[in-house]
């Protein structure tokens, strides 16, 4: 293994996926020095939200304002289509301010150095970059940085640092789910379903349940693990590096990628909240519990000290807790208690033990207190369906429900508790 390098360096870039407003806002919120999203097309993640092209000036002047940059993810293997169209995504991007460009594609590449000169080409995992010499290559070309291929290892990271020019920053994950196929560029879903996971429309073919069938035995399945629904042989474990960033801050990494564009702020906020905690000092075992409280795969740390591991026993996500909901505001009714207004996304109730997440503080848990519910006076549809009303326009067709359970996903409740809050907070309890 090559000695890794004990020169102090810079606290790395802290990069959080953002695969809507929602996210956006999360991260920036919960501690990103960075955010990473697509606009309407070219991007991996083409079933999260994503960004309207019109809408990127607004989307990066909000982040610019908070001291975050932006990077857009251009990075689906491109043809000859994708290649006509890309010039005009290019130079809007350009004129919006965008910090930098993830591209896997060469063609792409050399149509952004054209239509965008003033954006940063930061080479995708796509590009499976694994060695010293293809991230020399691309940097004579005008790459800023090179995104390592997920296959690589804290050694493999480290010889590439040694022998690199100092101006090539190098990018890791360091959390999320991992992917079968090299560097993400996988068959399997076009073959299977018709939606290529090259074009961002992955069906996630190598997380489902197979089983053995002899030939001669049409309709007899064979198991090959203990599970009698089959196996989940091609089930890759998500990856936590959040106690090992050490060592790959002594290999080299300048930016520590998280995973997860098509996940929920929640998740976002939780994953990027914890990681920023270990950056800024504090204990990673903190983390690691934080960690367990979203919906996550059993972890593991990928290829970074060797194989990476799978899950062939099981399917699905371990969920410890729940995200019940979000705090839209906080009013003080006394010394030491809050009236809170929250929007549902789960089941809680009143008397519950509920937990508290802030950003750059620690996790407070409370028991929730008087419970209700804002309802529309004319018995209509919930005021969320009726579009983005303000707080005060809700209230003035709305009335107070006193009720013992919140159940009503994507409505919002009122409840007190002895701690104040702010917009933005989420709100967790224990899974049942």
């Amino acid at each position: 293994m090559p000695k890794l390098n004990t020169t102090p360096r810079k606290t790395p870039e802290l990069l959080a996926p953002a695969g809507g407003w929602s996210q956006l806002k999360a991260a920036v919120r919960f501690g990103a020095d960075a955010v990473y999203l697509a606009c309407d097309r070219f991007g991996m993640r083409a079933r999260a939200d994503n960004f309207a092209l019109d809408d990127m000036p607004t989307v990066i002047a909000y982040a610019h304002e908070r001291s975050v940059k932006v990077h857009v993810t251009l990075n689906t293997l491109m043809d000859a289509r994708d290649i006509r169209e890309l010039p005009v995504y290019f130079e809007a991007l350009d004129d919006a301010g965008a910090d930098a460009f993830i591209i896997g594609d060469l063609g792409a590449f050399s149509l952004a150095k054209r239509h965008a000169p003033r954006v940063d080409i930061h080479v995708s995992t796509q590009a499976s970059v694994m060695n010293a010499e293809s991230a020399r290559m691309w940097h004579d070309l005008g790459a800023a940085r090179v995104v390592c291929a997920r296959e690589m290892s804290v050694a493999d990271i480290a010889d590439m640092r040694a022998n690199t020019p100092a101006d090539l920053e190098i990018e890791a994950f360091v959390h999320g789910a991992m992917c079968v196929a090299y560097s993400g560029r996988c068959l399997l879903s076009s073959v299977m379903t018709g939606r290529t996971a090259n074009k961002g429309a992955c069906a996630q073919s190598c997380r489902w349940s197979y089983a053995l069938v002899e030939e001669q035995r049409p309709g007899e399945y064979f198991e090959i693990e203990e599970d009698t629904r089959g196996t989940f042989i091609l089930n890759a474990q998500d990856l936590n590096m959040v106690s090992h960033l050490d060592d790959l801050i002594s290999a080299g990494v300048d930016s520590f990628k998280i995973e997860g564009r098509n996940k929920q702020a929640f998740y976002v906020a939780t994953v990027v909240g914890a990681y920023r905690n270990v950056l800024d000092g504090g204990d990673p075992a903190i983390a690691e519990r934080e960690l367990l409280t979203i919906s996550h795969r059993p972890y593991s740390t990928g290829f970074y000290y060797g194989r990476a591991e799978q899950t062939p026993e099981r399917d699905g996500y371990v969920k410890e807790f729940l995200h019940v909901a979000t705090v839209e505001e906080c009013k003080p009714i006394s010394e030491d208690t809050w009236r809170i207004t929250a929007l549902c996304h789960n089941r809680f109730a009143r008397g519950d033990e509920v937990e508290v997440v802030r950003p750059h503080k620690d996790p407070a848990a409370f028991t929730m207190g008087s419970l209700v519910r804002l309802a529309p006076a004319d018995g209509g549809k919930p005021f969320v369906e009726r579009g983005d009303m303000p707080l005060s326009q809700v209230r003035e067709i709305s009335f107070e429900q006193p009720e013992e359970v919140a159940n009503r996903s994507k409505e919002h409740y009122e409840f007190t508790a002895p701690i104040p809050m702010e917009p933005g907070d989420y709100l967790r309890r224990r899974a049942c």
